[in-house]
């Protein structure tokens, strides 16, 4: 998944410079390949970029909650109590 991520990645990024080379001499081509890599980078590769980057994650690791709330203070609190020592 990842390498092929990486594939699209790359492919859009060289249709967006081919489409900026090619539009001096080809404007609508240049606009089109342009347009085009926009498209693909933002509703292709993105979202296959998130959903491989979260699909193992827990949520709820990430969510503000009144339990992750007291582990950020006792981590603050271990912090400091390390630096009067």
């Amino acid at each position: 998944m990842g390498l092929f991520i990486k594939i699209l990645f790359f492919s859009v990024t060289i249709l967006l410079g081919l489409g900026f080379y090619v539009k001096p001499d080809d404007p609508s081509m240049g606009d089109l390949m342009i347009g085009l890599s926009l498209v693909g980078g933002f509703f292709i590769v993105m979202p296959l970029f998130i959903y491989h980057r979260w699909k193992d994650k827990n949520v709820q690791d990430y969510m503000l909650n009144k339990e992750n709330i007291m582990k950020m203070h006792e981590y603050q609190n271990r912090k400091k109590d390390r630096k009067q020592k």
